[in-house]
C-alpha cells in the first residue's frame, strides 16, 4: 500500500467527500444521508475494486478537476459527463488509469442530471460522522472540498503497464441508466394515505410536475397540481421511507429524500420505487417528472433485476482485477 495525494484544482458548485450513509441511525435521529444516486456511487466503486460503500467524491454542477502525484485508477460514473484527461476526452463508466501529474476533468450536463461521481481505487482519507463520510450540514458536518484541497488516498494499485490511449481495458457489464431528454417517468406504490385524498391518484397519474430550486437534500419540490385532504382530522407525525410522496399544506408535491425525517403531520400518498430513487437523485431544477402507480410486487421485481446487475458487475470486475494480480482491495461482496 502507498499513500497518494489528490490535488483538487476545480470543484464547480458543491464538491463533497460522500458514500452511502450512516447505518442504524435513524432511532437516534440522524438520518441517513448519504449519495443521493446510490446507484451510480455503488457502480463508481465497483469499476475501481473498492466496497460499495467506499468513501467517494461527489459533484454537483460545474466542473470537477483532480491531479494526483502517483496513477491512480478511477472511475466516473452519475450524470451523463464529459471527461477528460490531459486534455484528451475518456470513457465515463469504466475503469480509467489517471498517471501521476496528469489532470482529471469532469463537467457533467446539468440539463441531462445533477450529479457526478468520482471513486479512485483504495482508502480515502477523511473526516466521519457516526460511521459516514457523508454530509450532513444541519450538524455541522459540510465535507465540502475546495480549490487546493489535497486529498489522501492510501492504494494498492500499480497500474497497468498500459498507453492511456490504448483500447479500453476493460469490458464490464456496467448498468448504465438512461437519461432521457424528455420527460423522466417514477414508478410510485400507493400507500395508506391516499385514502385521505379523494381524486389524488388520477390527478398525479395525469400530470407533469416541475422540480424547483427550493428543492435540497431533504426533498424534491414539484410544481404541478395537487389536492389536499378533504378533513381537518390531525395526522400523527410518523417516520417516512425514502421517496415518499408528501402533500404539504402548500399547494405542491415534495418526494422525500435521504435527509428526510417525520411526516411533520402531511398525509403521504405513495412512494416512489426503490429502482427510481437513483433518477430522482439525478433530477435537478427545471427537470420535469411524470409518475406512474404500479404494484408492489412489480416493485420489488424491478428492484432485484438492478440488484442483480449490480452483483455480476461486482463479480466481474473482481474477476477481471484479480486475472491482473491486482487484488487490493478486493471488497466487492460488502
Amino acid at each position: 500500500m502507498k499513500t497518494v495525494a489528490l490535488e483538487i484544482t476545480g470543484t464547480g458548485w458543491i464538491t463533497t467527500f460522500q458514500d452511502l450513509g450512516r447505518r442504524d441511525t435513524e432511532r437516534r435521529g440522524v438520518p441517513t444521508g448519504g449519495a443521493a444516486d446510490q446507484h451510480s456511487a455503488t457502480v463508481a466503486n465497483l469499476l475501481v475494486g473498492n466496497a460499495r460503500s467506499a468513501t467517494l467524491i461527489e459533484n454537483l454542477g460545474g466542473e470537477l478537476a483532480l491531479v494526483p502525484d502517483e496513477d491512480v485508477l478511477v472511475a466516473v460514473t452519475g450524470a451523463p459527463a464529459r471527461v477528460t484527461v490531459a486534455g484528451g476526452p475518456v470513457e465515463g463508466w469504466s475503469p480509467l488509469v489517471v498517471p501521476a501529474g496528469h489532470e482529471v476533468r469532469v463537467r457533467g450536463d446539468m440539463n441531462r442530471g445533477a450529479r457526478v461521481y468520482l471513486a479512485v481505487n483504495g482508502r480515502m482519507t477523511s473526516r466521519t460522522l457516526l460511521g459516514s463520510a457523508a454530509p450532513d450540514a444541519r450538524m455541522g458536518f459540510g465535507q465540502n472540498l475546495a480549490p487546493g484541497s489535497r486529498v489522501l488516498l492510501e492504494t494498492g494499485f500499480g497500474g497497468f503497464g498500459r498507453s492511456l490511449f490504448e483500447p479500453p481495458l476493460f469490458r464490464l457489464p456496467v448498468p448504465v441508466p438512461r437519461f432521457d431528454d424528455g420527460p423522466w417517468v417514477i414508478d410510485v406504490v400507493a400507500s395508506h394515505g391516499i385514502h385521505a385524498v379523494p381524486g389524488i391518484r388520477e390527478m398525479v397519474e395525469e400530470s407533469a410536475y416541475v422540480v424547483t430550486p427550493r428543492s435540497n437534500h431533504v426533498g424534491l419540490r414539484l410544481d404541478g397540481p395537487v389536492l389536499h385532504p378533504d378533513t381537518d382530522a390531525e395526522i400523527v407525525s410518523h417516520g417516512v421511507p425514502i421517496g415518499a410522496l408528501q402533500i404539504p399544506h402548500a399547494d405542491e408535491l415534495i418526494v422525500l429524500g435521504r435527509y428526510r425525517s417525520l411526516t411533520a403531520g402531511y398525509p403521504i400518498v405513495g412512494v416512489a420505487a426503490r429502482a427510481s430513487l437513483p433518477m430522482l437523485g439525478q433530477a435537478g431544477p427545471g427537470r420535469e417528472l411524470r409518475f406512474r402507480w404500479i404494484d408492489r410486487e412489480s416493485s420489488l421485481r424491478r428492484f432485484a433485476r438492478r440488484a442483480a446487475e449490480v452483483r455480476a458487475l461486482g463479480h466481474a470486475a473482481a474477476e477481471a482485477f484479480g486475472a491482473l494480480g491486482f487484488k487490493e482491495p478486493l471488497s466487492h461482496t460488502k
